[in-house]
């Protein structure tokens, strides 16, 4: 039994009220004893309900169907060629920037970094039947590439780092801002225009990994589950 299936019998339970609104369920160990599984697989299981707002876990006191669930959207990490290409339009991308540097102040300090820690700046223009569609201005911290490097002229370091990095953890933001210069000129757009912009901060377990603002053009729409 893997962790899906623990994770359904758990749900089952719940729904049936086998496990109560509020009501302490047995423990990480007892679970793995009962299912035949694993304590990791059981631990995986409850930690992906209770990032949905199934259960609360707190350490020494156990885990507790929530009484009140709440539910989350679920967001993946887009591969920006795959959303184009479900449209029905040729993808394409253009590799504009590629140095090492040092990120702004501000981006450091988002990532936990000290200032002045190098990492590697990538800004590249994502196109849509030949139309730009987002511009996507991102710091890598250098530590996560393989040696050598992949080469970001050949496959976009979006969709590198959704098929290659695994994160721990991450946050993004949503947003309505004017373009940029930068942003507008990429776009082929008015200064000031209206955009879209997405920005996400992700890490692994021990150092963070990216950094990225993603402006996209008029008429994007972004959908997710509930």
């Amino acid at each position: 039994m893997g962790w899906e299936a623990v994770r359904a019998e758990v749900t089952r339970r719940i729904r049936t009220r086998v496990w109560p609104p509020g009501g302490l369920i047995p423990s990480d160990e007892l679970v793995a004893q009962v299912f035949g599984v694993a304590r990791a697989t059981v631990n995986r299981a409850l930690k992906e309900l209770a990032d949905a707002g199934v259960l609360e876990r707190k350490r020494k006191a156990g885990t507790r169907v929530a009484a009140l669930p709440v539910r989350k959207a679920t967001l993946d990490i887009p591969v920006i060629r795959q959303e184009v290409a479900a449209r029905g339009q040729t993808y394409a991308f253009r590799l504009i920037r590629q140095e090492l540097d040092q990120p702004p102040v501000t981006v450091a300090a988002r990532l936990g970094l000290l200032a002045g820690t190098p990492m590697l700046h990538l800004q590249t223009l994502h196109l849509a039947a030949g139309v730009p569609q987002v511009y996507e201005d991102r710091w890598l911290n250098p530590a996560v590439l393989p040696k050598p490097a992949p080469d970001f002229t050949q496959i976009s370091v979006n969709e590198w780092l959704v098929a290659t990095i695994a994160f721990a953890t991450g946050d993004i933001a949503f947003s309505a801002e004017s373009a940029t210069p930068e942003e507008a000129a990429a776009l082929a757009l008015h200064p000031g225009v209206a955009l879209f912009i997405t920005e996400r901060c992700t890490w692994g377990t021990e150092a963070p990994i990216t950094w990225v603002r993603l402006a996209h053009a008029p008429g994007y729409r972004l959908t997710t589950l509930l």
